[in-house]
């Protein structure tokens, strides 16, 4: 019996993922988390590296956030591929505490899959200094095996 764990984003590179996944490795069960990150963290983070004065965040306000409503969508999305793909799944939506690999690193183990898959967006020279991979993140901190999934190769302009 295999588990594993599907981190979903809603993106291009995560819908890949989870196709070449479903493919390959022919899991038993599968966990799908969509994490994310409340708005007032978001922003807070922005403020702060401004040096501006932070205003107070009333708890418990979650289901206004945006951001909470837009990855119970994301997250809906992933298990309706999962079922086309032919995977029986289960939903889980993770608020991330500090940054959203972390989130799915903990959720991991709590979950305690065989296997964590994610796609990537590949970036690499300066952007990817100041903008680390979720999925290397993951990659390095999980202690489980990690199976990445490169974006497909955008086809060649022929025009001139």
């Amino acid at each position: 019996m295999s588990t594993m764990l599907i981190a979903y984003d809603g993106s291009a590179e995560a819908r890949r993922a989870m196709a070449y996944a479903a493919r390959l490795l022919v899991p038993t069960e599968v966990e799908v988390i969509t994490a994310w990150e409340p708005m007032h963290r978001t922003a807070a983070r922005t403020i702060g590296m401004s040096g501006l004065h932070q205003a107070e965040w009333v708890p418990g306000a979650e289901d206004d956030d945006p951001s909470y409503s837009k990855a119970r969508a994301t997250c809906r999305e992933g298990m309706e591929l999962a079922e086309s793909l032919g995977l029986t799944a289960r939903a889980h939506l993770v608020e991330a505490e500090t940054a959203l690999w972390c989130a799915i690193v903990d959720a991991a183990q709590e979950l305690r899959p065989d296997v964590i898959v994610a796609g990537t967006r590949a970036m690499s020279g300066w952007r990817s200094l100041w903008q680390p991979s979720t999925a290397g993140s993951v990659l390095q901190n999980a202690g489980i095996p990690v199976f990445i999934v490169p974006p497909a190769d955008e086809p060649e302009d022929s025009g001139e």
